[in-house]
């Protein structure tokens, strides 16, 4: 009597698929559900924006869990016009010039009154921030420029 051919992946004793030590993960099977063109329309309405299943599942089950973290969606247009913005605010050195600006007039080399030394350091800070900004929002780490 000869053996069945079997392919190598299951055991020849067994006729079965060789144990590798861990479990496949079950899902449970989804939940489908027909709505009418209005009904779907209203929940997308009322769930701003929001994946319809995670809206349905929250009114459902105000109690299920935490809710899920969601990246927010930046388009590629949206990144490449920050990158620039933060391209632009590198090489005219706004900021750079900004200090130097104000270095001269904390040595009393460039007249300025009180108010103006303030706003000077106010566009500092701004600049700073929308640095700060950009880079966190285009996920860099932010290194010197």
């Amino acid at each position: 009597m000869t053996e069945p051919l079997l392919s190598p992946s299951f055991d020849r004793a067994t006729g079965q698929p060789p144990v590798t030590g861990r479990k496949p993960r079950k899902r449970p099977p989804p939940f489908s559900l027909r709505l009418s063109k209005t009904e779907r329309q209203r929940l997308e309405l009322e769930s701003g924006g929001r994946p319809l299943g995670e809206y349905i599942k929250e009114r459902l089950l105000p109690n299920g869990g935490p809710p899920r973290r969601h990246r927010p969606t930046v388009t590629i247009e949206d990144r490449q016009a920050m990158a620039q913005l933060l391209s632009l605010l590198g090489t005219k050195r706004y900021a750079s010039n900004l200090n130097q600006l104000a270095h001269l007039a904390n040595l009393g080399i460039l007249a300025m009154t009180e108010d103006e030394r303030q706003e000077l350091a106010a566009a500092i800070a701004h600049i700073a921030e929308m640095r700060g900004l950009l880079i966190g929002a285009l996920g860099s780490t932010g290194g010197k420029s």
